[in-house]
């Protein structure tokens, strides 16, 4: 049997590398639903490390959630869910907290309830409830946040810093000791590292590739595999044939037959010539 020290150790180091990659959320899942027997103890692990932790790896922990709940699932083991479903609020505070420093986590916190609650693991009125509480928490002290993407930028009198989920503007002091020095630092006086901003960035863009890839996917409910799902799609969503797709064939069939005749006697030309 593992030792329970090292095993909340090393499930803490995976947690705290977890990336945008979908394998970094696969393995930490994994090895949680293989050391099942501290499921109590790892699950306190999320908790600290989304506590404790910057506002990246709080976002990359709360995207881990939904992948943790599936794994779990699948080889029917429960506890982990339900015990994401009891602390659900003091994980969305932890990730998106009222001091405006997780303004830009709101979105990511956002969509990660929505999928929770589309897979069955929360109630459609317990995410309600969650939205309507961290509502305005995407505002911090003298700016707003929007959606948007991009780079940071440094205006006169203010700072925009651009991640995935949000614009955090804040008004800069222009005082001989203002935050002025450090471009990185906004109202509540939590600094942004730069290098985190990058990589939150990079970690953004690698996400919405990933979701790119498969949006038009359909899924095969039936397991006959003489049932194209996607063909059955696009042939409910077809329209019916008209007398306007009637002419246009018609015509399309006179273009293509003239074509034809014009190859034909290309060929014959230069037959002739040859001879």
């Amino acid at each position: 049997m593992a030792d329970p020290f090292e095993v909340r150790m090393r499930f803490t180091s995976l947690l705290h590398h977890l990336n945008a990659s979908t394998s970094s959320a696969l393995k930490a899942a994994s090895y949680a639903l293989k050391h099942s027997d501290y499921s109590d103890d790892l699950h306190s692990c999320i908790l600290e490390q989304l506590e404790r932790n910057s506002m990246n790896n709080r976002a990359n922990i709360m995207y881990f959630l939904p992948a943790l709940c599936d794994v779990a699932r699948d080889k029917g083991e429960v506890s982990y869910g339900r015990m994401m479903e009891r602390d659900i609020l003091r994980i969305v505070d932890a990730v998106a907290p009222d001091d405006g420093s997780g303004a830009a986590n709101v979105k990511v916190v956002r969509k990660v309830l929505r999928s929770l609650e589309g897979k069955g693991y929360l109630q459609a009125r317990t995410v309600g409830e969650l939205e309507e509480w961290i509502g305005g928490r995407d505002l911090v002290d003298g700016g707003a946040v929007s959606p948007s993407q991009g780079v940071v930028t440094v205006v006169p009198d203010q700072v925009v810093v651009v991640a995935e989920t949000a614009v955090v503007s804040a008004t800069l002091r222009s005082t001989p000791q203002s935050t002025a020095r450090d471009p990185y630092v906004v109202n509540s006086g939590i600094r942004l590292d730069k290098r985190q901003i990058e990589q939150r960035i990079e970690e953004d863009r690698e996400r919405h590739k990933r979701a790119r890839e498969g949006i038009w996917a359909v899924e095969q409910v039936s397991s006959d595999l003489g049932i194209d799902a996607e063909f059955e799609r696009c042939w409910e969503e077809a329209s019916e044939v008209d007398e306007d797709d009637l002419q246009m064939m018609k015509e399309e069939a006179e273009e293509r037959a003239i074509a034809l005749e014009y190859e034909d006697s290309g060929v014959k030309g230069g037959t002739a010539g040859a001879d």
